[in-house]
This record gives C-alpha cells, structure tokens and sequence, in this order.
C-alpha cells in the first residue's frame, strides 16, 4: 500500500482542492494511508472535461466493436494485476484476500461481458406501410455520474463503467472515502488500455459535498447510485431538479424462505456465503430466514453452527474461499448493528450465536444468529448491513409469502424447497427483482439485478442494464 493517493480528473493525476482524508484498514483500526479528497471545484473540472468530450463523439463515432474491445482490455488489465489490486482492497476495505481477489475477478468479468454487448445495442424497424421508413436509434445520454458505496467498490464500479463505456457515454466515478484507494486501478486501466483523455474521472470526496455537487450538476445527463435509501432520495430530489434519469440501487432485507423439504446441508452453505461474507455488508444480504416450522428448531442450530464455526481474522486462515469472516468497515457500523441485536433481545428475540464485538483489534462483529424473531420488530424490518441473519417461524405458504414480503424493501427473496410447482408458485409471488431457487446468490453478471420497492428502480448486470444507459430516439422518413 503506498501512502497517498491522487485523484484522476479528465485524464489527469491531480491533489484534492480539499486536501486529504485518513483511510484507515478496518482489520486493525489504524490508518493505513492518504488520499486526495475532491471538492465542488474538482467535481465541475470532472464534468466541463465530460462534457467536452461527449462533445468531440469520440465513443459515438467509433464503431461499437472496437469501444467494446477497449472495454473488454480493461477487464484483461484487472485480471492482468489482480493480486496487487486485491491486496489494496483488503486493505482499505477490511475484506479478507480470498474476497477481494473473487472481487477483482467479478470487476474483471463486467468489462468482459459489457464490452461484448456494445455492438449489440441496435436500434428496430417500424412498419408505417408505403411511403414511410420509420426506425429507432440507441443513444448514449452523455455525461454519467456513478457515486460508488464502500461494501463491493470494485465490482460496482466496474458494472457502471463497463456498462457506460459500451453504450459510449462518459463517466465521472464518485468512489466512497472509505474505500478510495483500490479504485484507482480503474484509471490505471482505462490509460493502459486507449480509453479517450476526459471519458473516465475517478475521485474521492464527502458525499454531503463532493457527491452532492455531483448528482445536482447540470451538465450531468444520467445518475447511478448505489447506498442507502436515505441517499437515494437525496439523489433523486437533486436529479429531478435537472430531469435527468437515474438508476438506484438501495437498501434490501431480504428472505429465504425455507420449506420442509429443503436440502438442509445445502443451505448451511448458502447462509454462509449469503450473510457472512463480507461480514453481511451486502444489500441483498439473506438476511431473514423464514423457516417452516417443522424444521425451524433443527434449522436455527444449522445456522448457529455455521456462525460458531466462522473465524473472525485477515491471517492466513482468511486465505480460503469460505473462511474466516473480516471486520466491518468502521466502528459506528458495527456499533449500530451490535446495538440492533441488543434491542432486538430486550424486545424478546433469542441471540442464539454471536450479537457481541469481536475480540480483536479493528471492527470485528461475531457472526449472529437471532430466534424467536417476530416480523414487525425492527430487526426484521430494517437492513442491519451487518453479520447478523434473523429466523422466523411459519405454519404455511400463505403465512410465509406474508413475512418474506412483510417490509419496504424488495431487492432479492428466495426459496428453498424439492417442490417445483411450489417454487415457481413463491417465485411469482415474492415481491423482488430478483429471486432465487435452492441457492442463495444464484445468477451472475449475465442476470438482471435491481429492486422493487425502497430497494430502489432500473437495473444493473445483464443486457438490461444496458438499458439504462441509452435513450431511444425514433426516426421517421416519408419517402414520397
């Protein structure tokens, strides 16, 4: 890790107009170094150089192949250094390696899979009959803004990138502060790999200024955002004001719903990569696990297994896919989800494993297992983003369908069971952008992913992302 960091504004390493901002390593609590922290001025920089650009039709001139097999380079680039990079993201991020190498692989396979889309994007024929010839055209908007949360800093980075690139727009990247340092690569790969000087920004700056300069600028054209729900209003009041479209990807409390017939060895797998990855910082996290209740006892000692077993540490044991757990990313995060679990026992609910500290240096929480959780307590109803997986009780599939769509949010949901008709029956009922059968983070950067609800609107991942990236202009000639 070296001990500054610059920004990269329209092509350009560049100081912070608002100084520098500590990083601190999350697994020790100690600040592992600097970095340039932007402010309005350097945010207008970023957008008049996007501007230029999109101005130039750079991207827009260039058939869609060749941008595609630039963004496509970028992805082999990541591959290409993925260990340095995966040792900078454990670092500021606080994830254990073999994470943050699964990490830089997944960023790498965006460019790959959007690259190849590019030349895909086409336009339609609409019949108008004699004398017309009427047909649409895929445009890029222009300007996108990507203001990118600290959880998975890489990946959704490079989902908005790749996805902005190929539909040739520029993209002005807001990274968190906490989590500034790894992003950096993305510029190193777009200078590496041709990516035209002003199409790429990446910076670091407060979200109440940097970010907010951000989604309120109007030379901006589109906003992609992925955070709290909180947030997420925030940008879209600012991006009204402009009228400009956006993409939300916000908050999840999301549940598996598990029947009498499910394959219970398996979802002991599932819930380990489903909330204890990434310490459960993930907003599709399993959250909530409804369980029937014929098998809720012996479930709920599967699941505290699976968290008594877990390892909290960033040594050597962290090295396996599946191993240790890794700090959360700050203290005050951890302290809320710690305190969630506390009010969550005094209103009742059984701390079956874990709800404490971890006792380690850094901002470790022990993997927790909460019983006798009802649905409309807070620890059912809000998004902990924490280690921390709720178990509730059901007697049929009615009462189960209620609980798992019994919150505001409506990002992921599953189920869990031998019963095709059953599946698909919740499948059409759970109320999620996204669902999965028999396995918890099924899909991959080929499906769409985006909520319904306070979960946000407008997708991420697969071609329909791409969707959001483009306008459709139609065109109609009279002919004679």
């Amino acid at each position: 890790m070296r001990d500054y960091w610059q920004n990269y504004i329209a092509g350009d390493w560049v100081e912070g107009g608002a100084g520098r901002i500590a990083v601190e390593n999350p697994g020790t609590g100690e600040v592992c170094t600097e970095h340039a922290l932007a402010d309005v001025g350097d945010v207008d920089r970023a957008v008049q150089a996007a501007r230029a650009f999109v101005a130039s039709d750079v991207w827009t001139d260039m058939r869609p192949m060749a941008r595609g097999r630039i963004v496509q380079d970028m992805g082999r680039w990541f591959e290409a250094h993925a260990e340095e990079i995966a040792q900078v993201l454990s670092a500021e991020q606080g994830k254990p390696i073999w994470e943050a190498r699964g990490e830089v692989g997944n960023a790498a396979k965006y460019f790959d899979y959007f690259g190849a889309q590019a030349a895909l994007l086409e336009g339609r024929s609409i019949p108008l009959g004699a004398g017309y010839f009427d047909f649409t055209a895929l445009e890029p908007y222009g300007v996108s803004a990507q203001i990118i949360p600290w959880n998975f800093p890489l990946e959704i980075a490079a989902r908005s990138i790749a996805c902005g690139f190929a539909a040739g727009n520029a993209c002005i990247v807001k990274t968190s502060e906490m989590t500034p340092c790894a992003s950096a690569y993305f510029a190193q790969a777009a200078e590496a790999c041709g990516v035209p000087k002003g199409a790429l920004s990446v910076f670091t700056g407060l979200g109440a200024d940097a970010g907010a300069a951000l989604a309120g600028h109007p030379g901006v054209d589109q906003i992609v955002f992925t955070g709290s729900v909180a947030t997420g209003q925030r940008i879209a009041t600012a991006a009204a004001q402009n009228i400009v479209p956006c993409v939300l990807e916000l908050g999840g409390k999301s549940a598996a719903v598990v029947h009498a017939d499910a394959d219970l060895d398996a979802f002991e797998t599932d819930i380990r990569k489903g909330i204890y990855v990434n310490a459960g910082q993930i907003c599709s996290a399993l959250s909530r696990v409804v369980a029937h209740e014929s098998v809720h006892d012996e479930l709920v000692e599967r699941i505290a297994g699976v968290a008594r077993r877990t390892p909290l540490s960033l040594g050597a044991e962290a090295e396996e896919p599946l191993g240790a757990m890794g700090p959360m990313i700050s203290a005050a995060q951890r302290d809320r989800a710690v305190d969630m679990v506390a009010e969550a026992e005094r209103a009742g609910a059984q701390v079956v494993a874990g709800g404490r500290k971890g006792n380690l240096p850094g901002f470790f929480m022990e993997p927790t297992v909460l019983a006798n959780v009802q649905p409309d307590q807070r620890i059912a109803q809000e998004e902990v983003f924490g280690p921390v997986v709720s178990v509730l009780k059901y007697r049929d599939e009615a009462e189960a369908i209620q609980i798992a769509n019994g919150t505001d949010y409506g990002l992921v949901a599953g189920v869990f069971t031998r019963d095709l008709d059953r599946a698909t029956r919740a499948a059409r009922q759970l109320r999620a952008g996204q669902v999965f059968v028999n396995e918890w983070f099924a899909g991959g950067v080929e499906t769409p992913f985006g909520g319904y609800g306070k979960s946000g609107y407008g997708r991420e991942k697969g071609q329909e992302a791409l969707l959001n990236y483009v306008q459709t202009k139609n065109i109609a000639i009279r002919t004679r």
